[in-house]
């Protein structure tokens, strides 16, 4: 069954992230998320424990962090600490850095790094000892709290690895069928090379959505996203070309040699650097159109294995976003009656 969530950037004023984390449990969402990039905007591991406060059922994290801003101890300290905070509402979003350590001069951590400090960490903040840095680790107040699950985002061959070796599912920020196959086929081999159930690892879809009967705006609304992940596609390219011999070509053929990507705008609706993005990728991408057309895209979405659709909540009318969820959306997946009525 296709589950719900939502991110929210933590742009200030930080009550507005509080507002729609709550409008959202309202309308069904099952998850809240938000970014972690504390230059481009506030610091969310200090406002999402407020989110905590003002919510009862909804399950908080972040989509994504990362193991190198921060000491990664910290991280996961920080989320077992909220796991006992929220009674065991949270769940880890994490991927290499892409925003958090490009914005102050670092590149993303490298592959085999992070796979060594996820691996430290979903044992640490789970509370299980771990060896770090020459010392033997517990955090023995975690030890009988309910697990946090980690879920890794990546687009390559080699970030998949690790989120089929280390993780519980993987974050996909595109909506784009055949490339959620690829993605996850990828990552469910490694984990069965692993030894581990490939089956059991989720699949995360996060996307923009804007639900109108005027389908050029909704694409206006949405043209910075596909430039977004070019940023990180740009990476692939370097490194393993684009004739479609590793990655598939649906993932780099829209992706020009230069896009002009402005972290000032990152994430933000009318960013320049999206101008190349045509509408065909907007829509393989995105969640866009009528409620109709929602449901058929997020049906055949949920027909190849998507677990959870996570709305990336940065177009206009957010409110309108989450109430048409709830009322038209979400019960035509989960069976129940929406948070609107």
């Amino acid at each position: 069954m296709l589950s719900f969530g939502v991110t929210v950037l933590p742009d200030p004023p930080y009550q507005r992230l509080v507002e729609l984390l709550q409008k959202a449990e309202e309308h069904g969402f099952e998850y809240g998320w938000t970014y972690d990039s504390h230059i481009l905007w506030q610091e969310s591991y200090a406002t999402l424990p407020l989110a905590a406060t003002a919510t009862k059922k909804l399950r908080l994290g972040h989509c994504v962090t990362n193991p190198g801003i921060r000491d990664p101890t910290i991280t996961a300290s920080w989320y077992a600490t909220m796991q006992d905070v929220t009674r065991g509402r949270m769940v880890m979003g994490i991927g290499r850095g892409d925003s958090s350590r490009r914005v102050v001069g670092l590149q993303p951590v490298k592959v085999a790094e992070f796979e060594r400090r996820l691996r430290m960490m979903k044992d640490l903040m789970n509370g299980r000892t771990v060896e770090w840095n020459g010392k033997e680790l517990t955090l023995e107040w975690a030890r009988d709290l309910p697990e946090i699950p980690m879920h890794v985002a990546g687009y390559g061959p080699r970030a998949l690895g690790v989120a089929g070796r280390v993780g519980d599912g993987v974050i996909i920020q595109l909506a784009d069928p055949d490339i959620i196959q690829w993605t996850m086929k990828t990552a469910r081999d490694a984990a069965e090379e692993a030894g581990r159930d490939p089956d059991a690892l989720k699949c995360i879809v996060c996307a923009p959505s804007h639900i109108s009967d005027d389908i050029a705006d909704a694409r206006e609304q949405v043209r910075w996203f596909p430039a977004m992940v070019s940023n990180h596609v740009r990476d692939l390219i370097a490194r393993y070309g684009a004739d479609g011999s590793v990655v598939p070509r649906a993932l780099t053929d829209y992706v020009p040699d230069q896009t002009g990507y402005d972290y000032d705008e990152h994430s933000r609706v009318g960013a320049k650097h999206g101008g190349f993005v045509s509408d065909e990728i907007c829509d393989r991408f995105c969640v866009l159109g009528t409620p109709e057309r929602a449901i058929e895209k997020l049906a055949e979405l949920e027909s190849i294995g998507v677990d959870q659709f996570n709305i990336y909540l940065m177009t206009e009318g957010q409110e309108e976003t989450l109430e048409t969820y709830g009322r038209e959306i979400i019960p035509r997946f989960a069976g129940v009656t929406g948070g609107a009525g």
